[in-house]
């Protein structure tokens, strides 16, 4: 009987340059398998839900036009995968490794239910965890040396399909069929999102990544790429953005650095695995942070977008209904939610988490880590955004706060940023009554910049 391999998909939703497929499928058959876990799907947020499913969905339809079919397997991976295998005789079960506790916590389990090898290779990150260090052997603390590192590793070849006769499932493991029959019918809308829709985004990016250095901080002008969800997913290989990128313009040298960024955060999460608990500056948890109903009452207008600030409000807004937030947004309303209401930049970091399509721990940790003051590399803590100035600096026509607060439409480009110091006649000529149509500011920033830095000062002293 020729050899057989079982490849359990998890956040690699793609066949092409895909490590862990690539091996499977050296065998003489191999099958596929997603284990679909509903409490996760419930704490991933509705909008990363949906774009999982889809994406299940997308490398379902690619595994149906090589040959074969996905099956789709509700329940805990720990009983799941050990069945399976055993089902089809497998001789070995391979997937994709990820770097935070859950999934390594996962995966070792899996490993000691199996009664055959569980084969793991890197398909989510360019260069894996420990193959970028200092010269003392070491990750760097500090970004910049990494990158430098990172950036000079050389790229591996990319990983090329086998011959395997691919398994199709047994009858009603489809996607469509699971979720049908097991899953509420809000988790069932799953049209699919393939990995050639992806490489044609991605070829899209590349007629216009040449402007990225100079433009990429607008949110108005629609000048990133919007891969993170892919990336996030799987659906693209990130060796194959860096190589398809490359590092010959500004613009694009500035985007490959921008997934360093991300490698870096992965890197230091498989080395904390904690990054998203405790402060990766340890001195930094003696923070006393605000609590009570009065930081959950500016939480919650905070998170609904109420602020008084346009440029805190809108990001929020834009999140709540799409799951996108442009990156420069999300570093302004982190700071805004840490430095200026004082709150616990776990609370952000978990509720970002939860409503990001493309949240995930290692870069949203690491973020918020960042802005907090709190991690390697981080902002000092005494860096501070200044909601108005950051509004004026990035949008400064005003289009996308007035795409996200059409109650603040008609005010003017200059008013638009900061309305509680419009001119009243201003204020009532665009239909904007403070308190009511739009609220005031619930801080004054110059005030509660002021007693952030003096509540780090204390923590650190």
């Amino acid at each position: 009987m020729a050899s057989r391999a079982l490849v359990w998909f998890r956040r690699d939703l793609r066949l092409r340059d895909n490590p862990a497929w690539a091996s499977a499928t050296a065998h003489g058959e191999v099958a596929a398998l997603v284990v679909l876990e509903p409490p996760l799907l419930a704490a991933a947020g509705p909008f990363r839900r949906r774009a999982y499913l889809a994406a299940v969905a997308g490398v379902e339809r690619s595994l149906r036009l090589a040959g074969g079919g996905l099956r789709v397997v509700i329940g805990q991976p720990t009983e799941v995968v050990p069945s399976v295998a055993a089902e089809i005789q497998a001789d070995v079960v391979v997937a994709n490794s990820d770097v935070t506790r859950w999934s390594r916590r996962r995966d070792d389990m899996v490993r000691r239910s199996l009664d055959r090898p569980l084969e793991t290779h890197w398909g989510t990150l360019v260069h894996p965890p420990g193959s970028v260090l200092t010269a003392a052997g070491r990750l760097s603390r500090v970004f910049t040396p990494f990158y430098r590192r990172w950036v000079q590793e050389p790229l591996v070849p990319e990983s090329r399909s086998g011959q395997a006769s691919i398994l199709g499932p047994p009858h009603g493991t489809a996607l469509s069929d699971v979720c049908a029959a097991e899953l509420p019918p809000a988790w069932t809308e799953h049209p699919a999102w393939t990995e050639h829709d992806a490489r044609e985004r991605l070829v899209q990016w590349l007629e216009r990544v040449d402007s990225y250095h100079d433009e990429r901080d607008y949110p108005a002008l629609g000048t990133t790429s919007n891969l993170s969800a892919e990336l996030r997913f799987g659906l693209l290989s990130p060796r194959e953005v860096v190589a398809a990128v490359g590092d010959h313009t500004p613009g694009r040298e500035a985007y490959v650095r921008q997934l360093a960024w991300r490698e870096w955060y992965a890197h230091l999460t498989f080395e904390h695995p904690d990054i998203d608990r405790v402060a990766l500056r340890p001195e930094y948890d003696r923070i006393e942070w605000s609590t009570g109903p009065g930081p959950d009452a500016a939480f919650e207008a905070w998170r609904t977008g109420h602020t008084g600030y346009p440029i805190v409000d809108a990001p929020m807004r834009e999140l709540a209904s799409t799951g996108r937030m442009h990156n420069r947004l999300r570093m302004i309303t982190a700071s805004f939610l840490v430095k200026d209401l004082l709150i616990d930049w776990r609370r952000g970091e978990r509720w970002f988490r939860r409503i990001l399509l493309d949240g995930d721990i290692p870069q949203n940790a690491g973020n918020w880590q960042w802005v907090a003051g709190t991690g390697p590399d981080a902002a000092a803590y005494f860096r501070v955004f200044n909601p108005e100035t950051q509004s004026r600096r990035f949008d400064p026509d005003g289009e996308y706060l007035r795409r996200w607060l059409p109650e603040l439409a008609r005010l003017g480009s200059s008013a638009i940023h900061a309305p509680w110091r419009a001119a009243p006649p201003e204020l009532a000529e665009a239909g904007v009554r403070l308190g009511t149509t739009y609220p005031l500011p619930i801080v004054d920033h110059a005030q509660a910049r002021r007693r952030a830095l003096e509540t780090y000062r204390q923590a650190l002293a």
